[in-house]
């Protein structure tokens, strides 16, 4: 994970500095920042993945009590994100600007704003878990996990804010590869977390050696409780190194306010707001499709949540990318570089765009192993696999539209790709869904998906190599 480290740091003073950068270093930049992006998101879902595999094998039940819910948990989660990202891209812009002072105010100034409303969110999330499953229309033989699993979800949402907010703020800096192997080790401690606390004291056989594993046999509970254990480690261990070690943005043993400013809050609502109106409006819909998806049965619950879990293994890398894309087009913007922000606006973009075309056809060919592992149901498994290979199709143009807001949010620029993602969802995915649904069930739920995913990503792409955005920064600089 140290690759490129001294090299990342000279290539990023370039950009600062105000001097010319050849395209291949632009284009080893955009690789620098972008692996170890890439692998914390991996690792991230690698998460989701082993909790659905381990408590897969607990049976139909205990899979879709988690599947049930999971929308709303990445509602919560893209809230907390978009809250976070409010403050770190105003921080990508000092830094930019080689004001590292005014930096660490705003950091510090983040640190209260984003554990209050993470304390709040919180509260909210414990209120509703009790009625959440039947607002959902699930199964009631699903109801009481499915309660429990939000509940201590939502208990532990400001150790998963503190998490966002220190890894956004690492990798404005262009630190990528701090929250990346405290990602992993995350994915790991979960592994292992899971393991004793899932299951029950059995014998396991490992390597033709058998011994007496102990374990609490918690079950769903075990699996949400190895998750926010592993998320409070890994927060604990990602604001230490940001607040004592980070080379531009450590501010202990160093004099300031914690209490927020009038103008850091405003210019973080201009940026966070839309964001999550954007993901609350995205997770709605998601959440309306499992809605529509419930009815269908447990299996059908089941397969789409196993399926969901496979698919983010794909379209991951676009989200690393995209990170890249925003510390990039972030430092630009703050530099006053506009020339040097477009190039790398269109690097990020292609570049995400290659990676999961490759990705989406691998994960067609390898949807047998995939969805196998996660649950030994046959019927689960058939369906997973056939409405997995419908959304393979749709990843480069989902990349398009994931890289092209990375670029969006790196400028500031949110209100108005929020709003395209909205109508997109809402216009588009939701009405194909219930109109194929009733015909071609949960098959026809994911059709509609692949279609809107494509429509996307065309009017991504059109707004990203439009000129008026960048006309409007030139005249804002």
């Amino acid at each position: 994970m140290g690759i490129g480290k001294g090299k990342t740091d000279y290539l990023l003073s370039l950009i600062r500095e105000g001097k010319q950068m050849t395209l291949g270093q632009q284009l080893r930049l955009t690789a620098y920042l972008s692996v170890p992006a890439i692998m914390a998101q991996i690792s991230s879902i690698a998460m989701q993945y082993i909790d659905a595999s381990m408590v897969g094998s607990l049976g139909a039940n205990a899979a879709a009590s988690i599947g049930l819910v999971s929308t709303t948990t990445w509602l919560f989660w893209g809230v907390c994100a978009a809250a976070a990202t409010g403050f770190s891209v105003q921080v990508a812009h000092r830094i930019g600007a080689g004001d590292f002072v005014e930096a660490k105010k705003i950091l510090r100034q983040a640190v209260t704003a984003t554990l209050v409303f993470s304390s709040l969110l919180a509260v909210g999330g414990i209120c509703i878990s009790g009625m959440l499953p039947l607002w959902l229309g699930g199964d009631e033989a699903i109801w009481n996990d499915s309660s429990l699993y939000f509940r201590i979800f939502a208990l532990f949402l400001p150790a998963l804010q503190l998490n966002f907010l220190a890894g956004g703020m690492l990798r404005c800096s262009g630190n990528m590869r701090v929250p990346a192997m405290l990602n992993i080790m995350m994915c790991l401690l979960d592994v292992v977390f899971n393991f004793f606390l899932i299951f029950p004291t059995r014998h396991v056989e490992w390597f033709g050696v058998v011994f007496t594993a102990p374990g609490a046999g918690l079950g769903v509970k075990g699996a949400i409780l190895g998750t926010v254990l592993a998320e409070l480690v890994t927060a604990g261990g990602m604001m230490w190194y940001l607040c004592r070690h980070s080379p531009m943005l450590k501010f202990v043993g160093e004099r300031g306010s914690f209490l927020p400013k009038r103008e850091t809050l405003r210019k973080s609502f201009r940026i966070s707001l839309p964001m999550g109106f954007e993901h609350m409006a995205i997770c709605g819909a998601q959440i309306a499709t499992t809605v529509v998806v419930a009815p269908l049965g447990i299996v059908a619950i089941a397969a789409n949540s196993f399926a969901i879990i496979a698919e983010s293994l794909c379209y991951m890398p676009g989200y690393g990318i995209s990170e890249a894309a925003t510390t990039l087009v972030g430092q630009s913007l703050g530099a006053n570089r506009i020339r040097l922000l477009r190039r790398f606006a269109n690097i990020t973009v292609w570049s995400g765009m290659l990676i999961m075309g490759v990705m989406g056809a691998l994960i067609y060919v390898a949807a047998p192993q995939i969805i196998g592992v996660m649950t030994p149901v046959e019927e689960i498994r058939t369906l997973g696999i056939e409405i997995l290979r419908i959304e393979a199709f749709a990843e480069p143009m989902f990349a398009a539209s994931i890289v092209a807001y990375g670029v969006f949010v790196g400028v500031g620029n949110t209100f108005v790709p929020s709003l395209m993602n909205f109508g997109s969802i809402w216009g588009v995915r939701l009405t194909l869904a219930a109109w194929l649904a009733p015909t071609m069930g949960l098959r026809g739920v994911w059709l509609a998906m692949c279609i809107e995913l494509c429509f996307r990503g065309v009017i991504f792409l059109a707004r990203l190599w439009g000129s008026n955005w960048i006309y409007k920064l030139r005249i804002n600089r």
